[in-house]
């Protein structure tokens, strides 16, 4: 698997998921510098010198900013692995649940402000999610490696597992006519206890059986005259009031 771009490379570099880096010949000395102090932390990574040209081809773009690397395939983690996670912080767990976000890059802002804001993991429906894909890996920016992500066959029978197990569940509301009921402000809430996040699809918003699944559905506030945030957006708004309100 193939990422580009500065900061994806180096979070990967950090990680230790780099099998090759491609460097394109011309870039400044600092950068490679960096590089080479990374790929040496990792073990000696192997590193390569191409064209730029050459490297446009590959990464089929020419905003690469002439470094790519080769990653070992994306691999699906657990919900176990979430809450593992969430204990070795002494923390109430906090999941984020995608209903019906196939944009990679969203998926991958969402992995992203998700592992930065202090989340234990994201979850998403087999069928109803992008792929873990490289368009993934770069737009999270490293953080597929430090973050547990999972794969659920059904999204409302896993929900109801997270209850049993105490979790409560919170949807992201819409001001849309699919996503009807009762809904609390952003401030209004208690987060102190073990949660997961909701978050629908841009144009949809959740699917009927997810929304009835949540024991709250909670409403962003809006002044503006756009209809509503994007996906990824909306996922950092609420994770950060859910890290904030815990202090």
């Amino acid at each position: 698997m193939l990422i580009y771009g500065r900061n994806p490379v180096l979070e990967a570099l950090k990680s230790g998921t780099v099998v090759t880096l491609y460097v394109a010949k011309g870039i400044e000395d600092s950068f490679i510098d960096q590089l080479e102090q990374l790929a040496g932390d990792a073990g000696g990574v192997e590193t390569r010198w191409v064209a730029r040209i050459e490297m446009d081809q590959e990464a089929g773009t020419t905003q690469h900013q002439g470094v790519m690397a080769e990653i070992g395939t994306l691999e699906w983690g657990s919900v176990d692995d979430m809450l593992t996670l969430a204990e070795s912080r002494a923390e109430e767990p906090l999941l984020v649940l995608l209903d019906g976000i196939t944009d990679p890059r969203n998926f991958g802002a969402i992995i992203r402000s998700a592992e930065v804001l202090g989340a234990h993991g994201v979850v998403v429906e087999e069928r109803r999610s992008a792929p873990l894909s490289p368009i993934v890996a770069k737009t999270a920016a490293g953080a597929t490696a430090y973050l547990p992500v999972a794969q659920v066959k059904n999204l409302p029978r896993f929900m109801e597992d997270l209850k049993r197990q105490g979790i409560w569940i919170y949807g992201a509301a819409q001001d849309s006519p699919g996503e009807q009921g009762a809904r609390a402000g952003l401030t209004r809430l208690d987060y102190q206890r073990p949660l997961a996040l909701v978050i629908g699809s841009e144009g949809d918003g959740m699917r009927r059986l997810v929304r009835e699944k949540c024991d709250e559905l909670v409403t962003i506030p809006q002044k503006g005259q756009v209809s509503s945030l994007n996906a990824s957006v909306a996922a950092s708004i609420l994770i950060y009031q859910v890290v904030m309100a815990r202090g």
